[in-house]
């Protein structure tokens, strides 16, 4: 196995047992809740609480990432992580339940790392395919959501909780050893990346993105259990092998995420991503019976899944010169994202005796990332278009059908010394050298109509009067319904007869 294999496996394994460590208290709150009373809001926070520091610690992970390394990150995470499982062990109050869950959140940091290194092993082409198997280690939130209260049945859950420090030893041990030493480093200021990027919006975007898409997965996760238990009546045990159903189609779906981000345009997944997150959060907001509300449940599973992989085929695509930041930030983001809905969804029920206007709200967050995805769908496109415009070595110049130029490019400007404030407006009659009769021009926009082109040679005049020869090319620019709405012309510099 290679050098990224290695890693690719070492890493994703490593993500498997933080997000194992990261939902302990969700997984078993149900056990817990009989030995410490809480009540409905504080189970809310009690579970909710890890959210928060492996949500903005993903942001110094990240950029850590790329100065030291995963080697180092991975180890010194899991050893910290060690701290706070004993704490929870031995916790009796819901303020200790809180203190060793506010520790516990590094389990859902640990998850800027590989995101932030893989990608150092692998073309471009498979970064989408990359990050989605390395975002599988998701699959440790359901390995504890099922493993978890069945091993607390049998032997109680604070026996069940001091396990996870002998899987935290190993996999410290395990990168030390295995962890690459040779990583490449990039070692750029914290704060310069940050003012690098801070006023993209296609960070922000991509921010409120994973927002939806990993924090419906993290809320589902962290709620489920408990919700479970207390609306529909179900044991615990089965509760967690429900969960643990939806967190195992949500990871497996991941990497498929990346692999059609990958083949295909991301934003066109994406757009069936947040469609149906609309449907399932419409279809959950009316609280059905438990078979309507698993099928709900599986359409969020199936979408996030999804979304998650292919949001981070497109970070590396816009921002690989400042990944490791940009990664901290978006996955931050989806931390925070499942961090308010549980909170939300707790708070509402309490007003209002049902969960409708939560669910309502996911639908509705679900259509303006809709809306949001086709308006950065065509702005890309635009963005392409006025690169190839404005960096082709080709001269450009476009006009409405009224014959009044509407832009220009650099090559134009480098070949006629006109500016573009200089022509805009003006008409190609500016540069015309004297050397055509107006029949010439005629059987041009006879050409133009008839064959939907013309080409040619043409002698123009430059700004310091120069007479200069070209190939031209003019062809109508039509736009849905196939009218013309501008002419561009293309052209080239040809030898002058007397050179």
């Amino acid at each position: 196995m290679n050098r990224g294999g290695v890693q690719l496996t070492l890493q994703t394994s490593s993500l498997v047992i933080g997000f194992m460590v990261w939902v302990i208290l969700s997984s078993l709150m149900p056990f817990i809740s009989k030995d410490i009373p809480l009540t409905a809001s504080q189970i809310s926070w009690v579970t909710a609480v890890p959210v928060i520091l492996g949500s903005i610690l993903r942001v110094p992970i990240g950029f850590w990432t790329n100065s030291l390394g995963a080697r180092y990150l991975f180890f010194i995470s899991f050893l910290i992580l060690l701290l706070p499982v004993y704490f929870i062990s031995i916790a009796d109050s819901m303020m200790g339940l809180i203190l060793g869950g506010l520790l516990l959140g590094i389990g859902g940091a640990v998850f800027s790392i590989g995101v932030t290194s893989l990608p150092k092993y692998y073309p471009k082409e498979k970064h989408g395919f990359v990050n989605g198997i390395y975002g599988a280690g998701n699959l440790g939130t359901a390995l504890t959501s099922f493993a978890a209260p069945v091993l607390a049945d049998k032997f109680g859950w604070r026996t069940t909780i001091l396990l996870y420090i002998i899987l935290l030893a190993l996999f410290a041990l395990l990168n030390f050893i295995f962890g690459d030493r040779n990583e490449p480093k990039v070692k750029k200021p914290f704060f310069k990346q940050i003012k690098s990027v801070y006023k993209s919006q296609k960070l922000w975007f991509l921010s409120l993105f994973y927002f939806i898409c990993f924090g419906s997965f993290v809320a589902f996760t962290v709620y489920l259990p408990n919700f479970l238990v207390n609306h529909f009546g179900l044991e615990a045990v089965d509760a967690g092998m429900r969960t643990a159903g939806f967190i195992v189609l949500a990871t497996i779906l991941r990497p498929v995420g990346g692999w059609l981000g990958d083949k295909f345009n991301p934003y066109k997944i994406l757009v069936l991503v947040f469609a149906g997150l609309t449907v399932s959060g419409i279809l959950l907001s009316f609280t059905p019976s438990l078979v309507i509300y698993t099928v709900g449940c599986l359409s969020v599973a199936v979408c996030s899944g999804i979304g998650n992989g292919t949001i981070f085929k497109l970070v590396p695509m816009y921002f690989s010169n400042q990944a490791g930041i940009v990664n901290g930030i978006v996955a931050m983001m989806g931390g925070l994202g499942g961090f308010f809905p549980p909170l939300i969804l707790t708070t509402l029920f309490n007003f209002t005796g049902h969960y409708a206007i939560g669910f309502m709200a996911l639908s509705q967050f679900s259509l303006a990332s809709l809306i949001l995805v086709f308006w950065m769908y065509h702005q890309d496109k635009l963005f392409v278009a006025d690169n190839v415009i404005e960096h082709t070595e080709t001269g450009v110049m476009l006009t409405n059908i009224d014959g009044v130029i509407v832009r220009v490019n650099k090559a134009f400007t480098n070949v006629t010394g006109y500016t573009p404030d200089e022509v805009i407006g003006e008409t190609p009659k500016k540069l015309q050298s004297g050397k055509h009769g107006k029949d010439f021009y005629e059987k041009m926009f006879a050409s133009i109509k008839d064959k939907g082109f013309w080409k040619g040679e043409v002698w123009n005049k430059r700004k310091d009067g120069e007479i200069y020869h070209q190939w031209l090319t003019i062809s109508p620019v039509k736009n849905e319904v196939g009218d013309t709405q501008y002419y561009a012309g293309l052209f080239t510099v040809l030898p002058n007869e007397n050179d």
